[in-house]
């Protein structure tokens, strides 16, 4: 699992349907099927799936952390990666992250606000939002804003005590947080079997090769050591004499 060729065969299935859905669209529709992710560590490896997705005519809606310890959202490489991003057609949205945060009302106007921000600085509205994390408090409150939409309100998401694969709900919910498939696979059965469908990947996990849990969170690891290396290379001229040891010896 977690190969681009097993995303591909994902894609393949939700095309054969014709139900693929942006959120806006599922809005007016009987039967839908969303494919979102939530970005966390990398906007690469987000970057490398939806160019799978472009090579497949394909477009989903990818929400990027505002306030995210491991990447710069603002930073001109990843700027012009999310840029082209939605040049080529994707949704981009705010994952919004509670950071400690419980009182409603506070939590309702910190999504505006960041949204709000996130437009100005990326030259296009941003009106669709994912919770990072979400508690049953916050899944249970439906948050629903003038000319936004959430990823988790009840047009899109059944919000269900105890669910399990097998509960019969309003909305077939598939998620593949920490590399495991919740609620159910993407198969076709899942796929064909349900009016309204809501797939959530995290692209972090996914890479060309695919790998186990382990080897996944090292490749990472690697590619963000990587990364900073060549980020202090490029602001700090002494360091290039420490460079090729650095690398060496990741």
């Amino acid at each position: 699992m977690f190969s681009f060729e097993d995303y591909k065969e994902i894609i393949r299935i939700i095309k054969s349907t014709g139900l693929q859905a942006s959120y806006e669209e599922a809005l007016h529709r009987d039967k839908f099927i969303i494919m979102r992710h939530d970005v966390e560590y990398s906007v690469e490896r987000a970057y490398d799936l939806a160019r799978v997705e472009s090579s497949m005519d394909f477009t989903s809606t990818f929400f990027f952390q505002w306030t995210n310890n491991s990447y710069n959202l603002l930073s001109r490489k990843n700027r012009d990666m999310i840029c082209d991003m939605y040049e080529r057609g994707q949704n981009i949205g705010l994952h919004f992250a509670l950071n400690g945060m419980t009182d409603m009302q506070e939590v309702r106007k910190q999504i505006v606000k960041e949204m709000h921000m996130l437009s100005e600085m990326l030259g296009f509205e941003i009106s669709q939002f994912s919770v990072h994390r979400p508690s049953p408090v916050v899944l249970a409150e439906n948050i629903k804003l003038p000319g936004i939409i959430n990823a988790y309100q009840d047009e899109f998401f059944t919000f269900a005590e105890n669910v399990t694969e097998d509960s019969t709900l309003g909305v077939k919910y598939m998620s593949d947080a920490n590399h495991i498939w919740r609620y159910g696979y993407p198969d076709e059965k899942n796929i064909l079997g349900h009016d309204k469908v809501q797939i959530l990947t995290h692209p972090f996990a996914w890479t060309k090769r695919g790998y186990d849990n382990y080897e996944n969170y090292k490749t990472l690891v690697k590619e963000k050591y990587v990364e900073l290396i060549e980020s202090i290379d490029r602001e700090c001229k002494d360091f290039a004499e420490y460079k090729d040891s650095f690398l060496e010896n990741q």
